[in-house]
């Protein structure tokens, strides 16, 4: 039964339609079950199943290493794990696409949704043993990106197109998102480190089966696919158009640089926490999955102070534009990879970092998480054509795909290169990312610019 217009556009708490708690809670739930698995994944693999013993009972597993190591050459057991992180994190990042143009081509959004709740829920439980890890991480990859590829677009469809409550609407979409990334290390990361992995990744699954339960009870309130036009009536770009898809595929690589900085936070740098941080606290250690929960804290608190600030500089006209934004994002999060590799200077009488150098790391890395990562949304959102906006915004994360593959790569020389010159690596990268945006924004700005006007 298809809602009517009048219910999923309904009233709900503080003013927003009904169907908005039930998108944003779906995503919630979605996020505690990723971030939770995300925030174990690759100490799980190092500490346990890439270990003799449990490395041998994977399914698939030889074929799987033979085929990375022909393109890698022979990896170590930390280099293996930091590749393999960096394919699953990609390729979360890429299937979104897919999963757009199946919900608004093939099978409608809602189904979409529901497919990937399921198949992210199955992959999940799959967790739980050796013999399915691979197929475990393909269920999830594929879930994620039928589940958010038509999620976030069903949020817009809540609205009329002059209905003011958008904005406000989307914060609080945005917000239960970082509400999932913070509480889900905390509790997947201290049930494997008091019970077991699996109990951690358990969680995770359970979390993705309460997200499902609540999207289909609330289903009255979810807005009605929209029509899909035929191929004949979908109208084609014009030159100026084209000029603009163009630039923004051009921007693609410039951005994976970063992504490459960022993506190597959820990875390599969980094993350099458990190896040089200090996470002792009196008599109690802190999981080290925990870290995780302060950078989604972290990403959320940073957004007010920073959005003020912008409004402080547009009130005297000094406000940078999403391209400068961009390059300034990429330089501060150069500093918070620097701010890393400089930690072996402040080590203690054990060798260890303290901890609160890196809960500093953390604010000044999603410092520029805010001015990039939200800002090339914007960007794309703002100068994609109008007929293809939707898909122009999904291949903004084919930068997150490259980044993240080549940050996985990267990963693999941790072992043998020194924790300062790894994360100078990485602060060279980002830093590269920070200037090509300054060096190339007449160009980008000239090429993104309507010739005739806004569509």
């Amino acid at each position: 039964m298809q809602p009517s217009k009048s219910n999923f556009r309904g009233v709900d708490l503080f003013g927003q339609p009904r169907g908005l708690t039930v998108l944003a809670g779906t995503e919630f739930w979605d996020r505690i079950s990723f971030h939770g698995m995300q925030a174990l994944l690759v100490l799980y693999m190092v500490g346990q199943l890439l270990l003799p013993g449990h490395i041998e009972h994977i399914a698939g597993f030889a074929s799987t290493r033979r085929t990375i190591e022909a393109v890698t050459g022979p990896l170590s057991t930390q280099a293996l794990a930091s590749q393999l992180f960096g394919l699953y994190v990609g390729l979360v990042g890429l299937t979104p696409v897919f999963g757009g143009l199946l919900g608004d081509r093939l099978i409608g959004r809602r189904r979409s949704v529901i497919l990937g709740g399921v198949l992210m829920s199955a992959g999940h439980f799959c967790m739980a043993f050796d013999r399915s890890f691979l197929v475990a991480l393909l269920l999830i990859i594929l879930g994620a990106g039928c589940l958010r590829g038509n999620l976030a677009s069903q949020v817009g469809r809540l609205y009329a197109p002059e209905d003011r409550r958008r904005a406000d609407g989307f914060q609080i979409y945005v917000a239960m998102v970082n509400t999932g990334a913070f509480i889900a290390p905390l509790i997947t990361g201290a049930l494997a480190q008091s019970i077991g992995w699996h109990y951690g990744f358990g969680f995770a699954g359970i979390g993705m089966v309460a997200g499902l339960v609540l999207y289909l009870s609330g289903h009255e309130w979810v807005p009605p696919d929209p029509p899909r036009l035929p191929r004949a009536e979908r109208p084609r770009l014009t030159p100026s158009e084209r000029r603009r898809v163009l630039v923004l595929l051009l921007v693609i690589p410039i951005m994976a640089l970063f992504w490459i900085a960022q993506s190597q936070v959820w990875n390599t740098y969980n094993i350099w926490a458990r190896d040089h941080l200090d996470l002792a606290l009196g008599h109690w250690v802190m999981p080290v999955p925990w870290l995780q929960a302060i950078d989604g804290l972290a990403a959320f608190g940073l957004v007010p102070p920073v959005v003020l600030f912008w409004r402080w500089q547009a009130h005297r006209g000094k406000e940078p534009d999403d391209i400068i934004k961009l390059s300034i994002g990429c330089f501060i999060f150069s500093v918070s990879m620097a701010w890393l590799a400089a930690g072996g200077w402040v080590s203690g009488a054990a060798g260890k970092v303290p901890l609160i150098w890196a809960l500093a790391f953390h604010v000044i890395e999603n410092t520029g998480y805010v001015f990039v990562a939200p800002i090339a949304v914007a960007l794309y959102a703002r100068t994609a054509p109008l007929s293809v906006n939707a898909i122009m915004v999904g291949i903004n994360s084919l930068s997150t795909f490259v980044g993240s593959i080549l940050s996985g790569r990267l990963g693999g020389l941790y072992g043998s290169m020194s924790p300062a010159r790894f994360w100078i690596l990485h602060a060279a990268i980002v830093g590269a990312g920070g200037l090509l945006f300054l060096l190339c924004a007449r160009l980008l700005r000239r090429g993104l610019s309507p010739e005739h006007g806004p569509d």
